[in-house]
């Protein structure tokens, strides 16, 4: 499977988590039901995954985690907000390329349509 078709997949799991839902519940819920469709698909997750921070020649356990992710290439970071902020979408970067992974969502869960809370972001940063 590719990155796109993973992220297609991963897309309709949370659309169909959203429809049985809605809106207004934390985001660990959300965590909680993802891992469980994840799990019902047979993909591979990791959940709540250490991001160390690497800076100059060290590795720095300073508590960053990436929410769900996914075949060891898709970063999933889930939301419940009123709306994105821009320092959610520095905060995906930021995982993206401490993590050296190329793909990440950002969804957030607390809007009427899902469609309108997903954010696609690619990681250009080795290239």
């Amino acid at each position: 499977m590719t990155r796109n078709q993973l992220s297609e997949k991963v897309i309709g799991l949370c659309i169909e988590i959203h429809r049985t839902l809605g809106p207004g519940l934390l985001e660990s819920a959300y965590e909680e039901c993802l891992c469980y469709e994840l799990s019902k698909a047979e993909l591979k997750f990791e959940r709540q995954k250490p991001i160390p921070v690497k800076y100059k020649e060290v590795n720095l356990d300073c508590g960053y985690r990436i929410d769900v992710l996914v075949e060891d290439s898709l970063l999933i970071e889930l939301k419940s907000v009123e709306r994105v902020l821009p320092i959610h979408e520095a905060q995906i970067l930021t995982y993206m390329k401490l993590s050296d992974i190329r793909l990440g969502l950002l969804i957030n869960f607390n809007v009427t349509l899902l469609t309108k809370g997903i954010k696609r972001f690619v990681n250009n940063f080795n290239d």
